[in-house]
Formats: structure tokens, C-alpha cells, sequence
């Protein structure tokens, strides 16, 4: 069965963190488990000593993924961990049971200004997983495998999940596809799919059509279900991102950036932030 396109959410801007400006689709945190946030941070361009981030703040019970195209950011935390990404470099945080952390532009960013352009997801986790101890998989562009299409009009780089015959390097708690596709124009894409998985593909450039229907830069499109998927670019090209996970059939108790599933546990959250014991 092939999926098609059963929604195309438009994305509207919001501020975030220290005043940056992303693209977030419109009520994204309803829209498809396992996902809980999808925010495209910039493109922007910033002058010297205007470049902002994310100062320390916690996050407990689901995953943030930190993918960069362009500039740079540091990220550092209560216990001690820091790392610096680059454009095509990953970060994917396993929040579990609590962690505090910062995410701000690299000193020379900061120092010289220059482009800005990424990606932020939220992955929820299972309730038997909310508390397990965090994680960092800090991934250089260079290590996360890229496949290219036999005619060359796909090109795909992989950081969860698996396509054209390559395979992720990252491990994920539950399964989750992740892929960054860039289509030449008219160039066809086949991607083989979970079936069961909840899967969307959110488009950044250019335009593309699912079985007969087309997708806009800055929209997210909601997939039906079935194990095959056929993405045709405009005359423009199209790039995009494809995301994919099982849908959690748990509650969801939610309260800024801890995500449980009941509130006595975002209660416990707050109180644990508090008193210094949430990391």
C-alpha cells in the first residue's frame, strides 16, 4: 500500500529560547506520536554579537534532537558534559529522568556573526523508559552515513532509521526514522516504510508531490499508513525531512519542557527541578 498525503499542516513562527525564531508547524504537539515538537530554527543571518541560543533550562521524560545545516552551538550541562556542533553534525539527548542544559552559539558565532539554520525535535518516550538515566550521542557530520539514488536525483543522509540501502548509526530508544532528502528536479523518490509506523515529511525548500497531492516549503505533511512511499520533486527540486516512529498509546501529561504521563509526575518534575535534585 502506498502512503499518501492525509493533512498538510501550515507552520507559523514563534519565539524561542534566548529570543531566537523558529518555524513550527501549527499545534504540532497533537499532531503524531512519538513526535512532540518540530521547530526549524532560521534560516537567519546574524550580525556581529547578535547570535542568540538556549540558556540552562531542564527537560525530563523524552528526547531532544539537535540537527545543524549551518553555524555553530555549544551545548554544556549540569553534570559536567559539553560539545560543540557544526553544520550536518547531530545531537541526540535522551532527557530521561532529568538533565539542565544550555545550547548557545559558538564564540566565533557570536564573534562574527554569519548564517544560522537547523532543526529541534522532541521524540517522546515510553512510560517504562521516562526515567531511565540521560544520555548524549554527539554525531559529526562525517560519521552519519549519506546514500545517493542510482540515477543520482535522491540524496539522503540518514541520522535515524534507514534508506537507499544504508543504515543509521545512532541508537534509539524506540524505532525512529529521521532522514534529510534532497531531490533534484523531478526526481523520484522510493523509500520502503514501516507499515504500522506514524510517519510525516516536513518540507524546507522547493515543492514536492505525494500521490498527487503537493507539499510547500513550510508545510508538514501527515502520512496515511502503508509500506511504500513515492516522493516526486517540482521543477525546482524539493528537500525535506522525513520522520517516523510507533505511535505511544500511553496519556500525556505535559508542562513546558517536562513531557510524563500523568501530573502527580510533572508535580514530581517541578518539585525535583526545585530542590536541585532533577539531575
Amino acid at each position: 500500500m502506498n502512503r499518501s498525503l492525509t493533512s498538510i499542516v501550515p507552520t507559523h513562527v514563534v519565539r524561542e529560547g534566548g529570543g531566537f525564531m523558529v518555524r513550527r508547524p501549527v499545534a504540532m504537539g497533537r499532531l503524531m506520536s512519538p513526535f512532540l515538537l518540530l521547530d526549524e530554527m532560521g534560516p537567519v543571518n546574524y550580525g556581529p554579537g547578535e547570535a542568540i541560543g538556549a540558556p540552562s533550562h531542564p527537560h525530563r521524560g523524552f528526547e531532544t534532537v539537535t540537527y545543524l545545516l549551518d553555524g555553530g552551538m555549544v551545548h554544556e550541562d549540569s553534570a559536567g558534559n559539553s560539545g560543540a556542533l557544526n553544520p550536518g553534525d547531530v545531537q541526540w539527548m535522551t532527557a530521561g529522568r532529568g538533565v539542565i542544559h544550555s545550547e548557545l552559539p559558538q564564540d566565533a558565532m557570536l564573534e562574527h556573526g554569519g548564517r544560522m539554520h537547523g532543526f529541534q525535535i522532541w521524540v517522546n518516550l515510553p512510560a517504562k523508559h521516562k526515567m531511565m538515566a540521560p544520555r548524549y550521542q554527539d554525531i559529526p557530520s562525517e560519521d552519519l552515513p549519506v546514500a545517493t539514488s542510482e540515477d543520482g536525483g535522491v540524496w539522503a543522509k540518514v541520522i535515524a532509521g534507514r534508506t537507499l540501502g544504508v543504515t543509521s548509526v545512532i541508537d534509539t530508544v524506540i524505532p525512529i526514522t529521521l532522514i534529510h532528502f534532497r531531490l533534484q528536479p523531478g526526481a523520484v523518490l522510493h523509500h520502503a516504510c514501516e507499515g504500522e509506523h506514524n510517519m510525516m515529511i516536513y518540507a524546507f525548500k522547493g515543492a514536492m508531490e505525494v500521490e498527487g497531492r503537493t507539499l510547500h516549503d513550510g508545510q508538514l505533511g501527515l502520512l496515511s499508513a502503508g509500506e511504500n512511499l513515492t516522493i516526486t520533486a517540482g521543477k525546482e527540486g524539493a528537500t525535506c525531512l522525513l520522520l517516523g516512529g510507533p505511535a505511544l498509546d500511553e496519556p500525556i501529561a505535559r508542562y513546558g519542557p517536562f513531557v510524563m504521563n500523568t501530573r502527580d509526575e510533572i508535580v514530581q518534575a517541578i518539585q525535583d527541578y526545585n530542590n536541585g535534585t532533577l539531575a
